[in-house]
């Protein structure tokens, strides 16, 4: 499912913003986002000449990552990377630009293009009136094994788009599917997502979306990824449901 040019950036398309994130221009820190559970920074970037306006970005420094007991250390900011490199392959869902970017003040990290919206509630109001843009979401994150998708990681811009943030958990080996959205539980795959699944299946077995994930997981995720994705394509596949407490986020928003 292409997403279209209204997908892009309100400014810059996908292309021209992983440019600049990736660019040589001066990174400027301006301080720590809250609510995080590793560091995270609010940093602005130096635009091209003749370009208006700040660019805005969120920094995550590989230094800046808390250890956990089941990701390997220091591979949080790849797999943010990978995220967005599976969602802009299979066209949805919409992920900010998201690079690694090596020459930043605290080191290494992933660096996201920042998109203003709306704050607090947009989840929920989405979940009650257009409940239909969480199922890519919901699709993504059985892919990509989400393990943390929590309502504050869904953003809506001033164009009504909605877009997903916070993908550090994600690819394990181990199914590790957390989220709040299991509103779709039990129902078949929609017809019209299967040709970008089976794209990225054929793309996932050494093409090119194989190529873009290597060195952002590792050769067993990037194996699982694969069987995932066979798995959503077999016949009668259906949407999981939950099996604990455990398999809502904690705390949800």
């Amino acid at each position: 499912m292409d997403p279209g040019p209204s997908s892009e950036p309100a400014e810059l398309s996908f292309e021209e913003a992983e440019a600049l994130l990736r660019g040589s221009g001066s990174i400027e820190v301006l301080g720590l986002l809250p609510n995080s559970s590793n560091y995270t920074y609010l940093a602005r970037l130096d635009k091209p000449p003749g370009a208006e306006g700040d660019a805005l970005a969120v920094y995550k420094p590989a230094q800046g990552e808390s250890p956990l007991w089941d990701f390997p250390d220091g591979s949080l900011h790849r797999r943010e990377v990978a995220a967005y490199r599976l969602a802009r392959f299979l066209g949805w869902p919409l992920i900010p630009p998201t690079v690694t970017r090596r020459e930043a003040p605290m080191g290494v990290g992933s660096l996201q293009l920042f998109v203003p919206s709306e704050s607090g509630r947009a989840f929920f109001s989405i979940r009650d009136e257009q409940l239909d843009q969480l199922l890519p979401v919901a699709l993504f994150d059985v892919i990509a094994n989400n393990a943390d998708r929590k309502a504050g990681h869904h953003l809506r811009d001033g164009s009504g788009r909605l877009w997903v943030i916070d993908h550090g958990l994600t690819f394990h080996a181990e199914p590790k599917l957390r989220t709040i959205i299991w509103d779709f539980a039990g129902e078949p795959l929609p017809p019209a997502f299967r040709p970008d699944l089976e794209r990225a299946l054929a793309a996932v077995r050494g093409g090119e979306l194989a190529a873009e994930l290597d060195g952002l997981i590792s050769v067993r995720e990037l194996g699982l990824l694969e069987r995932r994705l066979r798995g959503v394509l077999q016949p009668g596949w259906l949407f999981p449901s939950p099996t604990s407490a455990w398999s809502v986020p904690w705390p949800p928003i």
